[in-house]
């Protein structure tokens, strides 16, 4: 897959959800393809399947039902059924502590609603954002470490990407710092937990219960593991969501060159202030804009608004101009070392 022919006349690439594993991304802003996903899209979904794992870590529903569908045939249903019954008892989650890891747009809504339903919260996200934090309930409690949250937490909801950082994070040495008897629930993504490691865990009673939306062939076979055949958004709600909101942002990007929700390029919006305007894309490296100005100051064309901003290595600008550009003022601007992309998007032609 990664081996794909990214075309020059391709500008960009929508992912209606969040992972974009399946997507070249760092070929992609090589080539000054801009990448969206839909954060917050599928968040009431995957918050609705939140709560349902936790009750399903918290009785044993799964197994319950299980045993009714072998009964099929019997006579005697109700005599078995209270017969067995004790086989299947839970516990309560009014009162219990349930620890968030991650508090972005589904972690908070997650958060929020166990709220509702009379547990404790505790949340835990160094990269928590202003406008996430506004939406937390006050009464949500805050951990400076992972490590003081798992210490304290009976259940634990894990709500952050994978990425080379949080690959296998919950692993033994993070089980061994867990209370006795913790459910853990992970509807993020299935490698951020060390599925060896967890096995032990689960053999020496720490963890009770693991439910995840990330079945694999080892999970399957494990003794309380809930695995979910991913999910998460799938809701008719979530699907609409997220194809409504890509397309709206990949349609912003081709018409005005806007970006909102790109996971290789800076969010960039701005207003319209003239009929001519100019984007491009590089490398985030010194001096290109100096550049830019100059080609154009040459061209006798005037700036009427600009906006840069950067994203790691590279760089998005928007440019609104007095006048139509030629293709060889374009064309100069293209070959600065560093520039991977520039397009000219003029209203007057529309």
């Amino acid at each position: 897959m990664y081996s794909m022919l990214l075309p020059e006349s391709l500008l960009a690439i929508g992912r209606a959800g969040i992972g974009v594993n399946n997507i070249p991304v760092k070929k992609c802003s090589e080539k000054g393809i801009v990448v969206f996903n839909t954060p917050g899209a599928n968040a009431n979904a995957v918050k609705e399947l939140t709560l349902t794992g936790l009750f399903l870590a918290s009785r044993d529903i799964a197994k319950g039902i299980s045993f009714v569908e072998s009964l099929k045939g019997e006579s005697e249903i109700s005599s078995l059924v209270e017969s067995n019954k004790k086989h299947y008892a839970g516990v309560e989650i009014a009162g219990k502590t349930l620890g968030i890891v991650g508090l972005g747009e589904i972690g908070i809504a997650v958060a929020n609603s166990a709220l509702d339903l009379g547990m404790d919260v505790i949340g835990y996200d160094p990269f928590i954002s202003v406008k996430s934090a506004w939406r937390l309930s006050r009464k949500a409690q805050r951990a400076d470490s992972l490590d003081e949250l798992i210490m304290k937490a009976d259940y634990i909801s894990l709500h952050f990407p994978l990425t080379d950082e949080t690959r296998n994070i919950i692993n033994a040495e993070k089980f061994n710092r867990m209370k006795k008897g913790v459910r853990i629930l992970n509807f993020s993504r299935g490698e951020i937990v060390n599925d060896d490691d967890l096995m032990t865990a689960i053999e020496k009673g720490i963890v009770t219960r693991y439910v995840t939306d990330f079945p694999n062939s080892e999970l399957i076979r494990m003794d309380k593991v809930i695995a979910i055949p991913h999910l998460g958004a799938s809701t008719q709600e979530a699907e609409d969501n997220c194809a409504m909101m890509v397309s709206e942002q990949i349609y912003d990007f081709i018409e005005n060159g806007n970006i909102k929700n790109s996971v290789n390029f800076p969010d960039c919006r701005l207003e319209q202030n003239s009929d001519f305007r100019l984007v491009i894309m590089n490398r985030n490296v010194p001096n290109i804009l100096g550049q830019v100005s100059t080609i154009l100051a040459r061209a006798n064309v005037n700036i009427c608004d600009m906006l840069n901003k950067s994203k790691e290595d590279y760089a998005y600008t928007i440019i609104d101009v007095s006048n139509s550009l030629t293709e060889k003022v374009i064309g100069s601007i293209r070959n600065i070392e560093g520039v991977l992309k520039v397009r000219d998007i003029s209203w007057k032609k529309k």
